[in-house]
């Protein structure tokens, strides 16, 4: 797992940075590789990185890294779970391998296939390949977005005027350029206020800075005047339904998936929180592991112990036969990390959970382990939200609201509905009334519905494509500040395409409720029955008598004052744990315009 950054320009220019600039940006993601670091120049192309060695861990897999007959360079994000299988398909076309590591792979790939390599690799990754065959850039992330990478277009006027794509996996780097000039983007806070989502499709929070979407390539050509952007999307394909809800079969699939992400010539273990999904990854694990050899971990308040995760994570590891770490988030660390994580991300928190996610994985890091198991995936494509798709199939009964808006509505922290009271008249005009969120709503409803002919179906593949990526960048983020690589069996191609085929009754049911019927009926003879049974949970943290602490920052933040009218902002500051919907974005809003305004 790495950090991965560039900047690149039309072969008749150079870019604005010398060396020295830029490794200063790469190493602002020294916690996503702290193992090496590497940097590429030729011409108007230069690239870094800063890697977490996690396959074939010695010098062999330096980045960046050039194919010695083409000249194409590499720098990758990512772990590929299918790559026996290609380096089989490119030995036989003549490709002759020198190292272990599936980064040389994905070179291989690419160079050999180009951009249809991509419906090729079974993994997560993100990437950026510089093919001067053709003069071409290609930036790529995987189907599910489990992997993040952001990028902008900038202008600068050094060593002459030009203009320039910058991306990195991260935002620092980017926002660091000289030439970039860092303003909020109003649209996307207003969005981050109502979803708590640090991104609006594209957009992220800052003007003018953009992020791919899952499964979306961008070919750059280098060869003209100008950079020129063209934009494809790669589909999750589904595959035959015929016999799949067999438990047989969806057992073999979980397991299947669960083995490949468990490749690794580092230290691997589990986050597991005693609910279906992380239980299931563990026994899997566990069973694939040599004797002993799995540790899981389980954060947690001190007062869950007889019904919270720490309860049900301890029955399971007991169960499974795993070493297991128990590790308590107090009110006093989560105020710490909460400014401390939205200060090194740059930008703001989206679940309050991310600070517990962080703190296991900073304790997985100090035991001596690199990569991690988590279970995000399973509830966006097996139907495991019991509420939400309660509330779907009513909507879909009822049909008295456009479907996206009500995703919107029925989710929302800080509804749209009360904007136009909480916020500064001038705030609601410059955000034109909230119309960017609103038809970015619609829009992906659209496109959800257009995957599927059933109309409650369509709502669980809307969770997939919202939800779920916003869950994946949580646990990238959380996890990379501390040098964890997080994989997400569930979150898989093989995995999606599967669970996708399943009619949607087949993993869902109203009355009486089942959620998730497929990994059920499947682990029920695997796992205890008060896990199989579960109802949903995910770290949960007393977050809303947690917010005090900062919520002073209310009145002294020049954002929120210049968002928000001064009754909100003072009667949220006063009462945070009552007002909690409203505190959580807005006091988060304040730590991160602290962060790059200073105010």
């Amino acid at each position: 797992m790495c950090g991965i950054l560039g900047i690149v320009t039309t072969r008749s220019h150079r870019p604005s940075i010398d060396d020295a600039e830029a490794v200063r940006l790469r190493d602002l993601m020294t916690h996503r590789g702290p193992d090496d670091a590497g940097l590429w120049r030729r011409g108007h192309v230069l690239l870094g990185l800063r890697r977490l060695a996690v396959i074939d861990p010695t010098p062999a897999g330096h980045q960046p890294m050039v194919c010695p007959r083409s000249g194409c360079v590499l720098v990758y994000n990512g772990e590929l779970y299918n790559d026996a299988d290609l380096r089989r398909q490119l030995t036989a076309l003549g490709h002759e391998f020198r190292t272990r590591c599936d980064t040389e792979t994905v070179l291989a790939a690419l160079t050999h296939w180009g951009e249809d390599a991509l419906e090729r690799i079974r993994g997560m990754y993100a990437l950026g390949f510089y093919d001067p065959r053709i003069e071409t850039v290609l930036l790529a992330r995987d189907p599910l977005g489990v992997k993040p990478l952001h990028y902008t277009l900038v202008r600068t006027n050094r060593p002459d005027p030009h203009t320039e794509l910058v991306f990195a996996s991260e935002l620092p780097p980017i926002l660091e350029h000289p030439d970039v000039r860092v303003e909020p983007d109003l649209a996307t806070i207003s969005g981050y206020l109502t979803t708590i989502r640090t991104t609006l499709g594209s957009r992220t929070l800052f003007a003018g800075v953009h992020t791919l979407r899952p499964g979306e390539a961008i070919t750059v050509d280098l060869a003209g005047d100008e950079p020129r952007l063209t934009h494809t999307q790669l589909p999750i394909r589904s595959v035959d339904a015929a016999a799949t809800t067999d438990p047989e079969h969806t057992r073999k699939v979980i397991e299947s998936s669960v083995r490949v992400h468990l490749r690794a010539d580092v230290p691997t273990c589990c986050l597991l929180s005693g609910g279906l999904d992380s239980s299931i990854i563990a026994a899997i694990a566990a069973d694939a592991l040599p004797d002993d050899h799995l540790h899981t971990f389980c954060a947690g308040t001190p007062d869950d112990e007889d019904d919270g995760d720490f309860s049900f994570a301890r029955t399971a590891a007991e169960h499974i036969g795993c070493a297991h770490t128990e590790t308590p988030v107090t009110a006093a660390l989560f105020a710490r990390r909460w400014a401390d994580m939205v200060r090194r991300q740059g930008v703001p928190l989206s679940t309050p959970n991310e600070v517990a996610i962080n703190e296991v994985a900073r304790v997985m890091r100090a035991n001596g382990c690199v990569v991690t198991l988590s279970g995000e995936g399973a509830d966006e494509l097996f139907a495991g939200y019991e509420l939400p798709m309660r509330l779907a199939a009513a909507h879909v009964e009822a049909g008295d609201e456009e479907p996206g808006l009500f995703q919107l509505h029925s989710n929302a922290w800080i509804p749209v509905i009360a904007k136009p009271n909480a916020l500064n008249p001038d705030a609601w005009r410059a955000i034109e009334h909230d119309d960017a969120l609103l038809d970015f709503y619609r829009e992906e409803f659209t496109a959800a519905a257009t995957e599927t002919d059933d109309p409650l179906d369509a709502h669980l593949r809307f969770h997939r494509r919202v939800n779920l990526s916003g869950l994946l960048l949580r646990l990238d983020s959380a996890t990379m500040l501390e040098s964890i690589e997080g994989r997400t069996p569930y979150a898989d191609r093989e995995v999606a395409a599967f669970a996708q085929s399943l009619a949607l009754n087949d993993r869902f049911r109203g009355d009486p409720c089942e959620t998730k019927r497929p990994l059920r009926r499947a682990f029920a003879n695997r796992l205890p029955q008060t896990i199989v049974e579960r109802p949903k949970a995910s770290f949960p943290l007393p977050f809303q008598h947690w917010m005090h602490e900062h919520a002073g920052a209310l009145r002294t933040s020049d954002l929120i004052d210049e968002l928000f009218a001064q009754e909100t902002i003072e009667t949220t500051a006063a009462n945070p744990s009552l007002n909690w919907a409203f505190a959580w974005p807005m006091i988060n809003l304040a730590l991160w315009s602290q962060r790059w305004w200073g105010a």
